[in-house]
């Protein structure tokens, strides 16, 4: 089989679109969501990659990724990859210039399948045939109400089996709020599903051990950063001093990030964004980094971009079924999978990972 050997074209555009009501969690507040696209081209196929981050990744991708790239053969990917790294050095690697490169090099193994005419899991190598997912959201503005239809609606309807709620509120000023939020999503979601929380760092060491106990009266089974994702000697400890799972890492950007916190046992579950952290051929990388100590891995938010990787990695636990990211990639991609006895299983007849961009529909979210 003949393949078009040279990469055409890398271009990046973004688009921002507002929540559909006020959002928040333990740290940070946000009213929209920014959606960096990607789209690499070779031989008349174009593969599709994006990061949830801000527009300023677009121009990283016009001004330092493109050229780096062009004419390489498109089904090097790990050299592209390496390109990019190598010419964002003066600008640095953490951030932005992380969150660019996974864009760039998610569309680039995209572009690859497509040429090759694969699933692009097939061309990862399957280890899953689906993943299993946890629904998140339950963001601390949310009022009663709709904090018990969102995890009523993940576990009765959806049927997945594990869902997450934000905790932490106003920077961990009422634990209060945060007990009476927990028992009403444990309440309306049953014994039978798992309850998560997430407190996004909000909490210090001794606040975070004792709402831990009292987390534990309703059957929390993950806590994650239970205190600064920093902080990993304080990770460590709250560790040590519960039962409840302890996560982070998803604001983990090289190897070197995911090294440390792992050799200081800081998690039992290491989180790992493939929109930030370099995109698959990083994250691959990180999941290995993982089982040499023992440890899973959770895909942190974006299912769209996760759902084949996710069922490459022998060690993934599960993945995060965020509110945002669901509704966004609905509004913009066609092909868009949905959960099917609480997982997500990849499209096994289309190549690459399937998703088509809604030009049309997107239009009136861009940012010149």
């Amino acid at each position: 089989m003949t393949v078009p050997a040279a990469l055409e074209d890398v271009r990046a555009s973004a688009y921002t679109i507002p929540t559909d009501g006020p959002e928040a969690d333990g740290t940070l507040a946000w009213d929209s969501t920014t959606l960096v696209l990607v789209e690499a081209s070779a031989g008349g196929r174009t593969g599709l990659g994006f990061t949830y981050g801000p527009s300023a990744c677009a121009a990283l991708v016009g001004d330092l990724l493109r050229d780096a790239v062009l004419g390489r053969d498109a089904l090097d990917v790990p050299g592209a990859w390496s390109a990019m790294v190598k010419e964002i050095r003066n600008a640095g690697r953490p951030g932005i210039c992380s969150m660019a490169i996974a864009a760039a090099d998610l569309g680039l193994w995209d572009l690859k399948a497509r040429l090759l005419d694969v699933p692009l899991v097939a061309l990862l190598g399957k280890t899953r045939d689906h993943v299993p997912l946890y629904g998140s959201g339950g963001f601390t503005t949310y009022p009663d109400a709709r904090l018990a239809e969102q995890v009523g609606a993940w576990v009765h309807d959806d049927g997945i089996p594990r869902v997450k709620i934000k905790i932490g509120q106003d920077w961990g000023t009422d634990e209060e709020r945060d007990l009476e939020r927990t028992a009403l999503a444990r309440k309306v979601i049953g014994d039978g599903a798992e309850l998560f929380v997430d407190a996004n760092g909000a909490y210090s060491r001794k606040q975070a051990a004792r709402m831990a106990r009292r987390l534990g009266e309703f059957g929390v089974t993950w806590f994650e950063e239970p205190v600064s994702s920093d902080d990993l000697d304080g990770l460590r400890e709250i560790r040590d001093l519960t039962d409840i799972d302890v996560a982070a890492g998803e604001y983990g950007y090289d190897l070197v990030y995911f090294e440390r916190m792992c050799a200081a046992g800081a998690v039992d579950c290491l989180q790992i964004d493939v929109t930030r952290c370099g995109g698959i051929t990083e994250f691959v990388r990180a999941a290995a980094v993982a089982a040499a100590h023992g440890l899973e891995v959770s895909g942190h938010t974006a299912p769209s971009m996760h759902a084949h990787v996710a069922c490459a990695v022998p060690n993934l636990r599960h993945l995060e079924y965020f509110h945002d990211h669901v509704r966004i990639e609905r509004l913009l991609f066609d092909g868009v999978l949905d959960p099917e006895y609480g997982s997500l299983t990849p499209d096994l007849t289309v190549p690459g990972h399937g998703l088509t961009f809604k030009q049309r529909d997107a239009e009136r979210f861009r940012k010149d």
